[in-house]
């Protein structure tokens, strides 16, 4: 049998709500094993990031290539990438290794409002690891950030700011509303034929810590399953909702404190 694997090349969160953490544990909770290459050293905790340590772009490569040169990759997410020569050593890297699926969080603010991404950086994300992604995955804050544009408000905006997305270079785009207002909370993955709206009801807590993260990790769990990527799409969805609406079970932090990633399991 085998099993299938799943890399995240990502920074590490310190309190272990999200980052390379909540990966590992979204990719546990979902039955894929979970490689890592971590990025950048954040000190953060529940009420927000007080240091970030960028880990040299030469050796985030190293830990890329001994990943993938010995496990069988299904599918890498990419979070938090820092810095410009990270992009750069990333991207490079998924041109010699080819993986069949990649996933691209494009994280630069955290949960708390902190950067995570210097701002010189961002046009490096554009046109260097946007088009290596199958998937794209902003929340509407990023999707208006990487396009230079007001956030989105209606359905309509989502959808074309999607579309300007995809001439980026990528596959796909999964624009993800958690942060629009209403009683359900609707993503939208936009491919090159088609939109599709995918609704949840909105959770009312305060415990989101480390949300995007793991819905990345999901979709990126679901296609090292071999799921294609709607299926991998709406079933990262059915399990970042629970895990969401099981958070308050959890008393951690005097913040935004995380998600429940093993809600099916305690």
């Amino acid at each position: 049998m085998t099993t299938p694997v799943a890399l995240t090349i990502a920074g590490s969160d310190s309190s272990g709500g999200a980052g390379i953490q909540a990966d590992l544990k979204t990719f546990a909770a979902l039955g894929v094993y979970g490689a890592s290459a971590i990025t950048a050293l954040t000190a953060q905790n529940t009420r927000g990031v007080t240091g970030i340590h960028a880990v040299p772009a030469e050796f985030v490569t190293a830990q890329v290539d001994a990943v993938f040169s010995d496990l069988d990759v299904g599918a890498v997410k990419i979070g938090m990438v820092a810095q410009a020569l990270s992009i750069d050593a990333i991207a490079a890297a998924l041109a010699r290794w080819s993986p069949r699926y990649v996933v691209l969080d494009p994280v630069m603010v955290a949960t708390s409002g902190d950067r995570l991404l210097a701002s010189e950086a961002v046009e490096a994300l554009r046109t260097k690891l946007i088009p290596l992604a199958s998937v794209l995955t902003p929340n509407l804050p990023e999707a208006a950030a990487l396009l230079d544009e007001p956030v989105a408000s209606s359905e309509a905006d989502i959808e074309g700011q999607g579309r300007r997305l995809l001439a980026l270079g990528c596959r796909s785009v999964l624009i993800k509303g958690g942060h629009s207002e209403g009683a359900e909370s609707t993503d939208y993955l936009v491919d090159s034929d088609k939109t599709i709206a995918l609704a949840a009801p909105r959770v009312a807590t305060k415990n989101t810590h480390g949300t995007g993260c793991s819905l990345s990790s999901a979709v990126a769990a679901g296609l090292a399953k071999g799921e294609g990527l709607e299926d991998a799409v709406r079933n990262a969805k059915t399990w970042i909702s629970a895990a969401i609406a099981a958070a308050d079970r959890f008393s951690v932090g005097h913040g935004h404190g995380p998600i429940h990633h093993f809600h099916r399991f305690y």
